[in-house]
């Protein structure tokens, strides 16, 4: 029997890539890195991190499998362009989960959650104020997660973060639209509200948020 080597962690080298592929890949899809209907090669992504394209295929299709990325009848594979349909779905389903990730960190939001929370908006702001879409985009992500993570619901937060990895390009598309000229001002709303323990004052604050912005690309 043919024993595959392992990397230094005891990983098989080729698992250990794919896996390394796969989360930058979905790190660049969730934070805008890339546009909607921008294609991607297996050949193109393998010389860009120095691996073959067997890694990269296997990737590419956890990836369509989660909805992150398109696979055409012809085999071409790139980023999604959503209907507005396909929008006004995914924002729905951020408005069902999120608040209640929101209420369910309520009991857990002690002082030290939202000092944290309130210098990740402080990054958003610089970000902001340099117009880099991505950061923006990567800090506000850091905001809701640091305070789902607080709700101790695992697998509501995966939903959510699979619903953000099917939104990342379209949401680039978004901040160009916002022009944003300082953070969300419902981020302000979100802390007030974990302050003051104010559960539905939260639940509107954070579904007003994450709907708001995907409801202006589909007017």
């Amino acid at each position: 029997m043919l024993i595959q080597p392992k990397s230094e962690g005891g990983t098989p080298p080729q698992a250990a890539a794919h896996d390394r592929i796969y989360r930058v890949l979905r790190s660049r899809i969730m934070h805008g890195e890339l546009h909607p209907g921008q294609a991607l090669t297996l050949r193109g992504i393998g010389q860009e991190y120095g691996v073959s394209m067997t890694p990269v295929r296997e990737a590419m299709r956890r990836l369509v499998a989660e909805g992150a990325l398109s696979l055409s009848s012809s085999g071409r594979v790139a980023t999604p362009e959503l209907s507005n349909e396909r929008i006004e779905e995914l924002a729905a389903l951020r408005a069902l989960l999120e608040p209640e990730l929101s209420s369910r960190a309520l009991p857990r939001a002690h002082m030290a959650l939202i000092e944290r929370l309130e210098s990740i908006n402080g990054t958003i702001a610089v970000a902001v104020t340099k117009g880099d879409a991505v950061s923006y985009i990567r800090s506000n992500l850091e905001f809701h997660r640091t305070l789902y993570l607080r709700a101790q619901a695992p697998a509501m937060l995966a939903m959510a973060e699979t619903v953000w990895l099917q939104l990342g390009p379209t949401m680039c598309k978004l901040y160009g639209r916002l022009r944003r000229t300082e953070p969300p001002r419902h981020h302000r709303l979100i802390l007030a509200a974990l302050k003051a323990g104010d559960e539905p004052g939260l639940r509107l604050a954070v579904r007003t948020d994450v709907t708001a912005g995907l409801k202006m690309l589909v007017s």
